[in-house]
């Protein structure tokens, strides 16, 4: 896929309380459709980040931006802004953590188990553990969740069971 430029301004879903970028129709078609492939999205020319484009009425999507990015950014809700959207090649569509990535060399039936889950959820548990701080807690959380995936029925598992709740 090559690079897709293009303006586009920020809005709120306000049933999510959270802020997006929208996507128009013709660039998700130019990308697959939805689902379809994990991006990468640079902002302005200042910040790239992981992502993947949800559905919106009318063909269109949007891409999640957080306050931390508006901030990085100095932009807000309504403001327009340049987008680039490239196709990201990464294995999982995020940032693997070190801690996890230890876990897996330890715990083989672990790494067996997590990769067997469909992306979805294997992008849940890395972006689960990669939004922890502390590294110690980020280490207890990748050993919670990978044991408690390996407690449960393989192709049946839910985000929930795999939280432990």
């Amino acid at each position: 896929m090559k690079p897709i430029s293009f303006k586009t301004h920020i809005d709120k879903l306000s049933y999510l309380k959270t802020f997006y970028l929208e996507i128009p129709a013709t660039v998700v078609k130019k990308v697959g459709g939805i689902g379809k492939v994990r991006l990468l999205c640079e902002v302005n020319k200042q910040i790239t980040f992981q992502c993947g484009l949800m559905s919106l009425p009318e063909g269109k999507a949007y891409i999640s931006i957080n306050s931390k990015r508006m901030k990085e950014l100095g932009v807000e809700n309504g403001d327009t802004v340049a987008v680039i959207l490239t196709e990201d090649k990464s294995e999982f569509g995020v940032d693997v953590p070190e801690e996890l990535t230890e876990l897996f060399k330890q715990d083989p039936e672990g790494k067996r188990r997590f990769d067997l889950l469909k992306p979805g959820m294997q992008r849940y548990i890395l972006n689960f553990v990669n939004t922890v701080k502390s590294p110690q807690l980020r280490v207890d959380k990748a050993f919670m969740l990978i044991s408690n995936l390996k407690n449960l029925t393989p192709g049946k598992e839910t985000f929930k069971e795999i939280l432990g709740k």
